[in-house]
C-alpha cells in the first residue's frame, strides 16, 4: 500500500467514514485510494467553504469526526470561515490539505505557501507528514485530537509524495477520551453559593445543551434557579419533551437588561459572556455589576453529570419542566419570520434537524418552535455566515433517517450556494429555506447601532441586494433543486407542508 491507503484505511479504522472533497493535482493520490477503501463515503462539494461547513454539521449530528480534502494553502483558506465556526462550536473536524511534494516545496511554485500557519489560528492540532510511514500514526493522532475533549479541528498536511511513496505502516486505533467527571467540592461550592444568591442564574453551553444535559438542567431550574443558554450553542435539544432554558439576548443592552438584579451567574461549559461586537459607549462584559461568576464545570467536563449532581445538592425534585407538543393556528396573511415559524412548528416532523444562518428572521422562528415536535437547532457558533447550507450536508449525510432543514437568509445563503449541487447529487433529505428580502437587513440595524448615521447613497448601495435581483427559484432549479416561491403565508405553508411529507431535496424561497 501507499500513504494514501494508509492514511484512509488508518481514517475509516477510526470511524471516520465520510469525506467532504474539493481535491486538486496534489491530492490524487488520496483520490485514488478512495477506490480501495468501501467504508470511506466521498462527497463532493464545488467549493471549499461547502466541505469544511458539512463536516462541521456532520461532527456535531454524529459526535465524531468527518474528514474534509483540501487541495493546498489556497484551498484551506477557501474553507477557513466555516472551520472559525466549527472551532467555536467545538466540533471534531479531521482536514487533510495536500501539499507539494516534500522536494518540490524549495522551488516555490504557484501554490506553494505556508499551510501549517494558515491552519493554525481554527486549529487544536496541526502536523504534515514528512514521509510515507509518518501518515497512518499521524492521521490515528488527528483523530484522536479532534475528538477531545472539548474537541475541535485537526489538520493533517499531506505532501504528494508522502501519499504515492510505498509504506507498510498503518495507524492505530486510537481511544476516544471521555469527559473528565465534575468534582464533588466544585459542585458542592457552587451549590452553596446558589443557595445563598438571592437572583442566580445558570448560563449554559454548547456542551450543556444536549438532552442529558438538559434534562438535568431543567432540575436545577425546577429548584428555584433560573437558566440560560448561550445566544448561540452548537447543538441544542429543544421541542417536546425537552426542558427549555431562556436564550442569553444578542444586543448587549437587552442580554444586561434582562440580567439585572442577578447577584450570581454560574457558567456550564461556557466562558463569561461578552457582546458579540463593541458599540461606542456601551459594555462589552455582559456580567452584571456586583455580580460574582462561578464555574460549575468547563467545556472537556461531563456537563450532565455535573447538572445532575448540582440538582441533587440542591435537593431538587427527579425531574423538571419539560414542553408539551402545542401545534399552532395556520399562518394567514403577510409572509414574515412569524408566519414561517408557524407553519415549521406545524408541519416538521419529530427528529428534524435545523440548521440556522437565517440572521434576522432566526429568533422569531426559534420562538415559534419552542413547542413543536422534539428536534435539534445547530446555531451559527463563530458569526461568520455562510455555513446554513453546509452544515445541512453534514447533518443529512450523519443523519439519513432524518430531515434537515436549512434556515439561510438570502446574504447568507449566496456565501455557499454551490451546496446545492451537492444536496442535489447525494438526494440528501434537505429543504432549503431562503428569506429574500433582497438586503443585508441585519446590517441597516447595526449601521445605526454603531452610530456610524444614516445610509447615504454610497453606503445604501453597500447593504443592497436587490439591483440586479436574484432570481432563488431559478438559481436552485439550475442545480436541480425542485423550487417554489412562497409570497404569502398560505402559500408557505402549504408548500413547507409538501416538504416535509416528501423525502428528498426541496428548495423554498420565502420572499419578504
Amino acid at each position: 500500500m501507499n500513504g494514501a491507503d494508509a492514511l484512509i484505511t488508518t481514517l475509516a479504522d477510526n470511524g471516520v467514514t465520510a469525506c467532504f472533497a474539493n481535491p486538486g493535482t496534489s491530492e490524487m493520490q488520496f483520490v485514488a485510494a478512495l477506490d480501495r477503501e468501501p467504508r470511506m463515503r466521498s462527497v463532493l462539494c464545488l467549493f471549499e467553504g461547502v466541505a469544511t461547513g458539512a463536516a462541521d454539521g456532520y461532527g456535531r449530528m454524529a459526535g465524531k469526526p468527518a474528514c474534509t480534502l483540501l487541495h493546498l494553502g489556497p484551498g484551506y483558506a477557501n474553507g477557513a470561515a466555516n472551520l472559525h465556526n466549527a472551532r467555536r462550536a467545538f466540533t471534531p473536524v479531521v482536514n487533510i490539505i495536500g501539499d507539494h511534494a516534500t522536494y518540490h516545496r524549495g522551488y516555490d511554485a504557484p501554490l506553494n505557501s505556508d499551510i501549517a500557519a494558515l491552519a493554525a489560528p481554527n486549529s487544536i492540532w496541526v502536523r504534515s507528514a514528512e514521509s510515507a510511514d509518518a501518515v497512518g500514526p499521524l492521521a490515528a493522532e488527528a483523530v484522536a485530537a479532534s475528538q477531545g475533549p472539548p474537541g475541535g479541528v485537526a489538520c493533517l498536511i499531506l505532501p504528494a509524495d508522502s501519499a504515492w511513496n510505498e509504506t507498510a505502516v498503518k495507524g492505530p486505533v486510537a481511544t476516544p477520551t471521555p469527559p473528565a467527571a465534575p468534582e464533588a467540592a466544585t459542585v458542592a461550592a457552587v451549590a452553596a453559593r446558589l443557595k445563598a444568591a438571592r437572583k442566580p442564574v445558570l448560563l449554559l453551553g454548547s456542551s450543556a445543551c444536549g438532552e442529558a444535559a438538559l434534562a438535568a438542567a431543567g432540575r436545577v431550574a425546577a429548584a428555584g434557579v433560573r437558566v440560560l443558554t448561550d445566544t448561540f450553542t452548537a447543538r441544542q435539544a429543544r421541542g417536546e419533551g425537552r426542558f427549555r432554558p431562556d436564550k442569553l439576548a444578542y444586543f448587549a443592552e437587552a442580554a444586561l437588561k434582562d440580567l439585572d438584579g442577578v447577584d450570581l451567574m454560574v457558567l456550564v461549559g461556557a466562558t463569561s459572556p461578552v457582546a458579540f461586537f463593541a458599540y461606542p459607549d456601551r459594555p462589552s462584559e455582559l456580567v452584571p455589576d456586583g455580580c460574582a461568576v462561578e464555574t460549575l464545570c468547563g467545556r472537556a467536563t461531563d456537563a450532565a453529570a455535573a447538572l445532575d449532581q448540582l440538582a441533587e445538592a440542591l435537593g431538587a425534585p427527579a425531574a423538571g419542566p419539560v414542553e408539551a407538543f402545542a401545534p399552532l393556528a395556520a399562518p394567514q396573511g403577510r409572509l414574515d419570520a412569524w408566519a414561517i415559524g408557524a407553519a415549521i412548528a406545524r408541519h416538521m416532523p419529530a427528529q428534524t434537524v435545523i440548521s440556522d444562518d437565517a440572521v434576522t428572521a432566526g429568533l422569531p422562528i426559534f420562538t415559534q418552535t419552542r413547542a413543536a415536535r422534539a428536534h435539534d437547532w445547530l446555531s451559527l457558533t463563530g458569526g461568520a455566515i455562510g455555513q446554513g447550507i453546509p452544515l445541512a450536508i453534514g447533518a443529512a449525510v450523519a443523519c439519513p433517517e432524518r430531515k434537515v432543514l436549512s434556515l439561510n437568509g438570502d446574504g447568507a445563503g449566496m456565501y455557499t450556494v454551490q451546496g446545492l449541487w451537492t444536496i442535489a447529487r447525494e438526494r440528501l433529505d434537505v429543504t432549503v429555506v431562503v428569506f429574500a428580502n433582497h438586503k443585508y437587513r441585519i446590517l441597516g440595524i447595526e449601521l445605526g447601532r454603531t452610530g456610524a448615521g444614516e445610509a447615504g447613497p454610497a453606503a445604501a448601495r453597500l447593504l443592497d441586494l436587490g439591483d440586479p435581483r436574484i432570481d432563488w427559484v431559478g438559481l436552485a432549479t439550475s442545480l436541480s433543486l425542485p423550487a417554489v416561491r412562497c409570497d404569502s403565508a398560505e402559500s408557505f405553508d402549504a408548500a413547507f407542508a409538501e416538504a416535509m411529507a416528501t423525502p428528498g431535496p426541496r428548495f423554498i424561497e420565502a420572499a419578504m
